[in-house]
């Protein structure tokens, strides 16, 4: 059963872009019974820290079930503002790797909105072994070959979250 809302973003609310996403917190609230449709999580992910979600309905519904119940999918529309700094990365890439890994270690960035790929756990443990220097970067491209697709998106400060409008809601009864 979804739930409605036409309340807008906050200022104090985050996630996604001119398309309708679908998305799920990262932080401790993400699958509780607290339906707060955004918030910051309070540890570091592959972009930093912010409010993550995806366009990838199934991905967000994977998500939610990782977590203990309610497994909630939250769904939201963005509307892009020009004067945002955004950093795209449109598939895994030297550029996104090293992004990542400063990210992962607690490097700050100066956008306001991240998206690319996701570096779920069986990618990070390859980031890792990389960074440690236990596989080289050819070795961690033909490692981290995604059998899906995969996306996120971060929303990293107010400034971002107001450009998202909460939708609705639905429950998980069962797996994706």
């Amino acid at each position: 059963q979804r739930k409605k809302s036409n309340s807008s973003a906050s200022s104090s609310s985050p996630k996604t872009a001119t398309k309708r996403h679908e998305a799920v917190s990262w932080d401790k609230h993400r699958g509780s019974k607290a339906r707060s449709p955004y918030s910051i999580v309070g540890f570091t992910k592959d972009f930093g820290y912010g409010f993550y979600c995806t366009e990838i309905e199934k991905q967000a519904r994977r998500w939610a079930v990782s977590k203990r119940k309610p497994h909630i999918v939250c769904v939201y529309d963005y509307e892009p503002n020009a004067e945002l700094r955004k950093k795209l990365f449109p598939v895994m890439s030297d550029e996104w790797l090293d992004f990542v890994a400063a990210c992962r270690h607690g490097e700050s960035h100066p956008y306001d909105i991240v998206e690319g790929p996701m570096a779920d756990d069986e990618v990070w443990d390859y980031v890792e072994d990389f960074l440690a220097g236990r596989i080289t970067r050819e070795a961690f491209w033909e490692l981290a070959k995604f059998k899906h697709p995969t996306h996120q998106i971060l929303f990293c400060n107010d400034k971002a979250l107001s450009t998202l409008r909460f939708v609705e809601y639905y429950e998980i009864k069962d797996r994706p």
